[in-house]
C-alpha cells in the first residue's frame, strides 16, 4: 500500500527575525516591510525575539536571518532570504530561480558572503532613515 500523494502546504504567514543591531539588516527589514506580499509578514527584531519564550531555543538569533511559519517550519540563512523573496509579489519568481538546481549553490554562497560581511556593508551604507516613517515615502 502506498503512502498516497505528497501534500505540500504553503505558509500562510511568516515571521522574519532580523538582527536589529545590524545596519544592513535594519535596511533590509525596512525594504521588506514596504513590499507587497502574498502572505503577511511579521518583522521581529532579534532583541524582541530573545525576550519571547517561543524564540529562546533558536540558536541562530542574531547570527543569521531566521524565518518561521505558522506551523513552526524554520528557514535560516540563505533559505530564509529566499523564503522572504517568495513572500513578495514582485520577487517570487526570483525565489524559484534562486532555489532551483542551477542557481541554488550560487545563491547560497552569495547570501553567505553578504551575511558574513554585513557589519562592514552596513557601516558603509550609514544609518537607516525610514523615509516612509518621516513622510517622504516613494513606495506606491
Amino acid at each position: 500500500m502506498g503512502a498516497g500523494p505528497l501534500t505540500v502546504r504553503s505558509p500562510r504567514r511568516l515571521t522574519v527575525v532580523y538582527d536589529d543591531q545590524c545596519e544592513l539588516c535594519r535596511r533590509c527589514s525596512t525594504w521588506l516591510r514596504y513590499q507587497p506580499t502574498y502572505v503577511p509578514l511579521d518583522l521581529v527584531p532579534t532583541s524582541v525575539a530573545r525576550e519571547d519564550e517561543r524564540w529562546r531555543a533558536v540558536p541562530w538569533l542574531g547570527a543569521e536571518l531566521v524565518v518561521i511559519d505558522e506551523r513552526g517550519q524554520l528557514w535560516v540563512g540563505a533559505a530564509a532570504f529566499i523564503i522572504c523573496l517568495w513572500a513578495t509579489t514582485e520577487w517570487r519568481g526570483w525565489s524559484y530561480r534562486l532555489s532551483g538546481p542551477s542557481f541554488a549553490p550560487l545563491a547560497e554562497r552569495f547570501f553567505h558572503a553578504i551575511s558574513s560581511h554585513r557589519g562592514r556593508i552596513g557601516a558603509f551604507l550609514g544609518p537607516t532613515v525610514d523615509d516612509c516613517a518621516v513622510g517622504r515615502c516613494a513606495h506606491a
